[in-house]
């Protein structure tokens, strides 16, 4: 298995919620083929240096994960997919980057983020 880094940009319209839903969906797609979940670290909402998809904000979540490359493939045509991504990048990392997220900042609404397993 390869460590791999997914970044996720949703539209910052969203609720918290739904956010927090479509991330653990995602998470769920890789354990169920296999993979190994890494941390979550929610970013929150930025501004964008230009304008995308008509939008000037967006709600950034980055996750990793150590998986086969033909889960990520997965995982990559579902986020083309998804009517509530503005961009996503999913990169291979080096095993030394692997597991350095910070995850002291919050989910969404506030809350803790989603539980590691």
């Amino acid at each position: 298995m390869r460590p791999y880094e997914v970044m996720v940009i949703f539209d910052a319209d969203l609720d918290a919620e739904t956010i927090r839903e479509a991330v653990q969906s995602q998470r769920n797609l890789l354990e169920a083929r296999g993979a190994e979940l890494g941390p979550v670290d929610f970013w929150g909402k930025r501004r964008f240096a230009y304008e995308l998809k008509h939008r000037w904000e967006g709600y950034y979540v980055v996750h990793q994960a150590r998986a086969e490359p033909s889960a990520m493939e997965e995982l990559h045509r579902v986020l083309s997919l998804s009517d509530g991504v503005l961009r996503h990048k999913v990169l291979r990392v080096p095993e030394h980057v692997y597991g350095r997220l910070g995850t002291d900042r919050p989910a969404p609404d506030g809350a803790a983020a989603p539980a590691e397993d």
